[in-house]
């Protein structure tokens, strides 16, 4: 009697843990349980709909085509901090666009680094940009901009990453130097990326749990931020300039969940053996920083600059994960990529 009560307890503890790590399936922007379709949209080859707002000087005047990438639990609608004279002076055409999974584009069960180029290549020639355009991948976008640089490098005319999101796996990390950086992340954030890298199977279970703190970026735990993006963000929220956020929309799994499996995993390439797309100069890469950032590490983004000497590295020393947002800066980083490079340290 005991053994088969212990046999029933086992199974019905299985069944739980089995429903646990199961994500319920999403709910895809313009089905009869989604959220309603608000923004245009073009159909990829494999049937998948994404979503982009334009931005900046009509396509057909612009000088200058860039594409932007946007962070993580974000969405196209939030727009880059550039000034509308820089935009207007130098002609600038901009296009942000909902990852997979985020806001109005429909998830993609298979997404990667790859596919996000590739995705990113399709809205493109869609929408008649032309042979050759600039991206730019903020935070957690910066793995799509990655995903260009090594899969559609033909396609680029510059590329900029601010505050990207460093893989501590790469295999060109030094081991030491991986863990001593993770070591400096808040418990719950380190936490977080373990899952995510050796159990993503049990990411969802983890990330819903009410027991543990998980990912303090998914929970917006203000200790991730320091002094001077809690300044950026008060002056930010007291603006009113920022839209309603539906980054979840369609379901915590597909969206931010689906973001740190693919930018925690085992990537199919280390970018640090990315060669220069640029080797005439035709154009350039840039890695903006801040010295203060408490999400992305700046040892490791020094060591990849080092490991990379291609790309221009501008490390902002007084600088958070939100300086982009600070006054000016944003058309200092957008002139850059267009025009030429400035000083590294700012």
């Amino acid at each position: 009697m005991i053994s088969r009560v212990a046999v029933v307890v086992l199974i019905a503890l299985l069944g739980w843990l089995y429903k646990a790590i199961q994500p319920p399936p999403p709910k895809i922007c313009g089905s009869p349980n989604g959220p309603p379709v608000t923004s245009p949209r073009i159909q990829l080859r494999d049937g998948r709909f994404v979503a982009y707002k334009e931005w900046g000087v009509p396509k057909e005047n612009a000088r200058y085509k860039l594409i932007l990438c946007h962070a993580f639990d974000s969405t196209k609608d939030i727009p880059l901090p550039v000034s509308q004279e820089l935009v207007e002076e130098l002609g600038i055409y901009m296009l942000s666009y909902d990852r997979a999974g985020y806001g109005e584009s429909d998830p993609n069960p298979k997404r990667s680094v790859k596919s996000e180029a590739l995705d990113i290549e399709e809205l493109a020639d869609n929408l008649h940009l032309g042979p050759k355009f600039y991206v730019m991948g903020v935070s957690m976008g910066g793995y799509s901009a990655w995903g260009c640089l090594k899969y559609i490098p033909h396609r680029l005319a510059g590329v900029t990453l601010v505050v990207p999101v460093i893989n501590y796996w790469w295999p060109s990390f030094p081991r030491e130097l991986s863990k001593e950086a993770m070591k400096k992340v808040v418990p719950a954030e380190q936490h977080t990326l373990l899952v995510a890298h050796y159990a993503p199977s049990l990411l969802y279970a983890w990330m819903t749990q009410k027991l543990f703190a998980s990912a303090a970026a998914a929970s917006r735990d203000a200790g991730i931020f320091c002094k001077s993006d809690l300044e950026v963000l008060q002056k930010l929220l007291s603006s009113h300039s920022f839209t309603e956020n539906k980054s979840r929309q369609q379901g915590i799994y597909e969206s931010i969940h689906r973001d740190l499996l693919v930018m925690f995993g085992n990537w199919e390439f280390d970018p640090m053996n990315i060669t220069d797309p640029f080797p005439q100069n035709e154009g350039s890469v840039h890695l903006w920083q801040g010295y203060h950032d408490r999400l992305v590490r700046v040892e490791l983004q020094r060591f990849l600059s080092e490991k990379l000497p291609w790309i221009r590295y501008h490390e902002v020393s007084d600088g958070g994960h939100m300086f982009i947002f600070a006054d000016g800066f944003g058309d200092r980083i957008v002139k850059s990529l267009l025009l030429g490079d400035e000083t590294s340290d700012v």
